[in-house]
């Protein structure tokens, strides 16, 4: 019996719709990245990009447990000297919801050329609108 490898060629795609409201922000970002990774399908295969589409509203009803509203702290640079910005949870989840779950999922794919090419299926909308209607994306429940 040979292991069966996927081929990108005839890989499948679906869309999927996650509502993030009320969810806690761990929780909506691993179900998003198991799904653009691949990893729901039977026909996972490691090393190709076998996995679908996600688009996530409502970023900014996201829930963050404890007291990491104040504490969870999110770090650029500008590559100058004195160009550290550091935003406490509380101002990104105020201003920047959509940047906020974006790196909380792409913290989870692989960090390489690979990981890239994942992170091109996901689509992060603070409010309830997305333009991904004629796509007919299916529902997603995050327990």
């Amino acid at each position: 019996m040979k292991t069966f490898m996927q081929k990108k060629e005839n890989i499948e795609r679906k869309w999927y719709v996650i509502d993030a409201s009320g969810i806690a922000l761990g929780r909506v970002a691993t179900k998003a990245a198991t799904i653009l990774r691949g990893k729901h399908k039977v026909t996972y295969t490691p090393h190709v990009d076998c996995g679908d589409y996600v688009i996530i509203t409502n970023a900014s009803k996201v829930v963050l447990t404890g007291n990491k509203l104040n504490d969870k702290m999110y770090y650029n640079h500008s590559g100058y000297p004195g160009g550290l910005r550091e935003r406490n949870a509380k101002i990104m989840i105020e201003n920047y919801p959509e940047e906020m779950l974006e790196r909380a999922i792409k913290g989870m794919l692989p960090h390489n050329r690979l990981g890239r090419q994942m992170a091109k299926k996901l689509f992060v909308y603070a409010n309830e609108e997305h333009k991904h209607e004629a796509q007919k994306p299916i529902e997603m429940k995050v327990d």
